[in-house]
């Protein structure tokens, strides 16, 4: 059934403006007039569904939002609701205009006739092709409030173990930050000033306060051309690494850090985990659950990893085996999938794997992060002392002079 956006006067003059879902214009018309609303406007949307229609500069549904809407349809599905009451409800409940008019569009969709994956897969930009996979065996499998609830607990999850790693990261960012404008404003404003002062003086000064002033000199002098070096150089690489190629090296390269590498690599891997086991314990034939959950890794070279390990169970080879002969997986994983599938309980071991790789991920950020704040600040105390001694050396120096 078509939808229509509309606005319209209520009984005691305010504007009311939404989605309506009617045959033709002039019926949803008289739907308006039968709920007591005056039409002023009546467009139908572009295409005849919202889902075709732009939803502005950016997503209606961002990644918290998602998890929490997908836990309310959850919980209406999962006692009992229709789907197209579900989506009825969480549109009249919702309070921004894009939100309800997508949700509008699936409810359309539905009452025509079409599937919720079907519906999903028409905006890719609010639902991805994991997110569509899942919900798609859900409604084949008629259980679809169970796989949503699925879907909530993962994506919560998702969202927990991010806010946890951003959490540990902030302050040693904050911390570097400071002492980076901190210094910055000694070397151009504090030397120079003290420079001038001994100026005029034929003595010479301790070496400390020679190479401090000769960096000032650098910054004021070269500072801004070195600040474009640095944008240019980031623009250059962020250029670069939208070559495939390029782009695989350097996050191979980046997985062999010391310490921010093995982040990487249980993050990837828990992510990975987590998504396999989500679309396998939702009945998604385990080469197309492999082929999203691959989609899912942000490291290009993990994700290469994770194709070629399709290619060989395609092949015919053990999911554990296959993964156990990619080196950036951690052994974990494989060891999990193997257990799993000699229980033939592969979606809970792959699960508990992807809990036990998030454990640790948040365990070595924040012990990274205890020991990079002291250090920070121990370094930035360093930098500072630095610099007033080679203020305060010439000084003593004078002192000794006169007298």
């Amino acid at each position: 059934m078509p939808a229509y956006t509309f606005e319209a006067l209520q009984a005691d003059g305010k504007s009311r403006k939404g989605v309506i879902e009617a045959d033709t214009v002039k019926a949803a018309r008289a739907l308006l007039r039968g709920q007591s609303l005056v039409p002023l406007a009546v467009e139908p949307v572009a295409g005849g569904s919202v889902l075709s229609r732009p939803l502005g500069g950016g997503r209606a549904l961002n990644s918290t939002q998602l998890a929490i809407w997908t836990r309310q349809l959850a919980g209406l599905v999962g006692s009992g609701l229709p789907l197209e009451r579900s989506l009825t409800a969480l549109a009249e409940e919702s309070e921004d205009e894009r939100q309800r008019n997508l949700i509008a569009g699936l409810r359309a969709e539905v009452n025509a006739g079409s599937p919720l994956a079907k519906a999903m897969a028409q905006h890719p930009r609010e639902f991805s092709p994991v997110y569509t996979a899942v919900i798609a065996a859900g409604e084949q499998g008629g259980h679809l409030g169970q796989v949503l609830d699925s879907l909530a607990d993962d994506l919560e999850e998702r969202q927990a173990l991010k806010a946890k790693l951003v959490g540990a990261a902030l302050y040693p960012a904050i911390v570097t930050l400071a002492a980076i404008v901190i210094v910055i404003a000694l070397m151009t404003y504090v030397v120079p000033q003290v420079a001038n002062v001994f100026a005029s003086s034929k003595r010479s000064l301790p070496w400390l306060t020679v190479a401090v002033m000769a960096f000032s000199d650098f910054l004021r002098g070269w500072g801004l051309w070195l600040l474009g070096a640095l944008l240019a150089g980031g623009v250059a690489l962020r250029l670069a690494l939208r070559q495939p190629g390029f782009r695989q090296r350097f996050d191979a390269a980046w997985l062999r850090l010391p310490l921010v590498g093995r982040l990487a690599r249980g993050y990837n891997a828990a992510r990975f985990g987590a998504t396999l086991a989500m679309l396998a314990g939702a009945g998604v034939p385990i080469l197309r659950a492999l082929q999203a959950a691959a989609e899912t890794l942000n490291n290009a070279a993990m994700r290469a990893d994770a194709e070629d390990a399709l290619v060989m169970v395609r092949e015919g080879a053990p999911l554990a085996s296959a993964l156990a002969q990619k080196k950036r997986f951690p052994g974990l994983l494989a060891m999990f999938a193997r257990l799993g599938e000699q229980t033939g309980q592969l979606p809970l071991m792959l699960s508990r794997a992807s809990r036990q790789l998030s454990t640790e991920v948040q365990r070595r950020a924040t012990r990274l992060a205890t020991i990079l704040e002291p250090a920070l600040i121990l370094a930035m105390g360093v930098i500072v002392m630095l610099i007033v001694l080679a203020v305060m050396l010439p000084i003593m120096q004078l002192n000794q002079w006169v007298k």
